[in-house]
């Protein structure tokens, strides 16, 4: 079952935290405040934050600066995730990802729909991982946001969680370009 391991001491985490958004400007950034709010009182770092108009190419170049930023270990975004016209992040993450992590779209789904039930279809958060950095589309509501990070992600990046996480495995994401 999973669960905190005390024993284990806790590692800060640095994240960097995206927005998609055609309108919003950092005061007015509800959901991405939520995030750095949730990873602060967690005790990780927050390494950087930008807004991005939804532009495919705009996004996928962020996504890209901080993948190749020694500084920054997680990426993630909000906003973007939905089915209309504009809503270009996963194809944008999509772009930059070595490898997805198939299941945490699943997971979140499964957490969406305990919290808004069918409406949950409606969006397509992702995850994945690209030059040993992960990376997180999440919808842009508040709602999605704290569901995520409380649900999934808190746990996810707590090195103490078991029986796994993603923290413990950071060393060996790139192991494959290592001299053999």
């Amino acid at each position: 079952m999973s669960r905190i391991d005390e024993t284990r001491e806790f590692i800060p985490v640095r994240i960097a935290v995206l927005t998609v958004s055609d309108t919003r400007s950092m005061a007015e950034d509800r959901s991405g405040q939520t995030l750095v709010d949730r990873l602060e009182a967690a005790g990780h770092r927050l390494a950087a934050r930008e807004i991005v108009k939804d532009e495919r190419d705009g996004i996928a170049a962020v996504l890209r600066r901080w993948i190749a930023d020694p500084a920054i270990d997680v990426v993630i975004s909000t906003g973007g995730t939905g089915l209309t016209g504009r809503d270009v992040t996963v194809e944008a993450h999509r772009d930059v990802y070595e490898k997805e992590i198939d299941a945490f779209g699943t997971v979140f789904t499964h957490v969406s729909m305990q919290k808004i039930g069918t409406s949950a279809v409606q969006s397509r958060a992702t995850g994945g991982v690209a030059g040993g950095t992960y990376l997180f589309a999440l919808p842009g509501s508040t709602g999605a946001c704290r569901d995520a990070w409380d649900e999934i992600l808190s746990l996810q990046l707590d090195y103490r969680h078991r029986p796994c996480n993603f923290v413990e495995i950071m060393p060996r994401l790139e192991e494959h370009k290592r001299r053999k």
